[in-house]
């Protein structure tokens, strides 16, 4: 943490309508947190003595947050890319063995050192557009020991990078061959995410509600679980099918409810009354050559916040980019530039319960991203093209 006063700097603040902008705009950081933002011309004299940095006119926003990554797997699914061009689907690759499966046989196969190196690339490739948050599930592991490993290895990524890890117990991701899932839920899933929270893995618990995952009712006592451990939760709800998922999420004023294709005006209406976020993952949807996109006029007309993540994982979406996550989510889905941005920032803070970050406010963190553009628009304009200049963590350059 460091103390110092950015000036000569555009503001996109996301405090308020809009983008926020301020023209000429100064930043005061005192002890790793923003003390005051505004114009440079109207700088509180107690700021004044702070050490400068001057931005020469660039543009400085909140620090993206990827809020949806299963960064920590064994293995990759290449193969399943060939396959899937060849015609095959999700759902047919799923039931013949690969898709999650495959990667939980390699998962398993990895100790957690290995676990973390490959995770470090993905990770700094992350880091290198702005990221300061990341939330990384476990979920490849469907087995105590491995479910365990890949959380300590989610860890461990934060004491190698000057990062924000947020943990996700995904237990419930799939089920192992030749398992009945009611019996899987009680057996394996459910002690395991008793072990994770003793040994304080966990941040939130998620599942993968869906015809080739989990019925709601077995979400459901995932869930029960997760309230008696006053853990929160999340959902990837609707993805390939309606199932009542977001709907279920709601009951339980899910944080999230993530990849939401096939969710309805009522889900969007329950969502709202929860003030459960839609995370949207547009690399998934491109991947796999989905028509359905989020009913985000529903969403919009709501008042439903819309995050946007990479949802970076080695099958479906295999993304590390959280510019491309924007320019996806306005050309695939038909977001605005702006709401691209909060997606990244502001919605995506509140889909993993974070209150003190996602905007350039007093009292919040000083987790910054200085870019070489003018205009906001720009970062989900361009398409393989980082413009960032430089990240800020805790009020210090990184």
């Amino acid at each position: 943490m460091a103390d110092a006063l950015l000036t000569n700097a555009r503001l996109a603040t996301l405090d308020g309508p809009g983008y926020g902008l301020i023209e000429n705009g100064a930043l005061a950081i005192a002890g790793g947190r923003i003390r005051w933002a505004g114009s440079g011309a109207d700088l509180p004299a107690e700021h004044a003595a702070l050490p400068r940095h001057d931005m020469d006119g660039r543009l400085v926003t909140p620090a993206p947050i990827d809020c949806h990554t299963h960064l920590v797997h064994g293995g990759d699914r290449a193969r399943e890319f060939e396959l899937r061009l060849q015609g095959a689907s999700y759902t047919e690759i799923a039931r013949g063995g690969g898709g999650i499966l495959s990667t939980v046989a390699a998962t398993r196969a990895a100790d957690e050192d290995a676990l973390v190196a490959t995770a470090l690339p993905r990770l700094d490739a992350l880091l290198a557009e702005g990221v300061a948050t990341v939330e990384v599930k476990s979920g490849y592991g469907l087995d105590p020991a491995t479910e365990l490993r890949m959380l300590r290895a989610a860890r461990r990524l934060e004491t190698l990078r000057p990062v924000r890890i947020c943990t996700t117990f995904l237990g419930a991701h799939a089920c192992p061959p030749q398992t009945d899932p009611d019996s899987y839920i009680d057996d394996i899933c459910l002690p395991t995410l008793h072990a994770a929270h003793a040994e304080g893995l966990v941040d939130a618990v998620d599942g993968f509600c869906e015809g080739i995952g989990f019925t709601p009712a077995q979400i459901a006592r995932v869930f029960d679980t997760a309230r008696a451990l006053n853990l929160p939760v999340k959902l990837h709800a609707e993805q390939l099918s309606h199932t009542g998922g977001t709907a279920l999420a709601a009951r339980y004023n899910a944080l999230s409810a993530d990849h939401v294709e096939y969710a309805t005006e009522d889900d969007a209406r329950a969502m709202a009354a929860a003030d459960t976020v839609a995370v949207l993952l547009p690399g998934a949807f491109y991947t796999l050559h989905e028509t359905q996109a989020p009913p985000v006029a529903a969403f919009r007309a709501h008042g439903v916040k819309m995050a946007l993540a990479t949802d970076a994982n080695p099958g479906s979406s295999p993304l590390t980019s959280i510019l491309l996550a924007m320019n996806m989510g306005c050309t695939l889905f038909r977001l605005t530039p702006e709401e691209a941005l909060r997606g990244i920032t502001t919605h995506a803070a509140a889909a993993l319960g974070l209150t003190d970050c996602g905007r350039l406010a007093p009292g919040l963190r000083a987790d910054l991203a200085v870019w070489n553009v003018q205009n906001p628009a720009e970062l989900a304009w361009r398409i393989g093209f980082n413009p960032l200049h430089q990240r800020w963590l805790n009020g210090a350059p990184c």
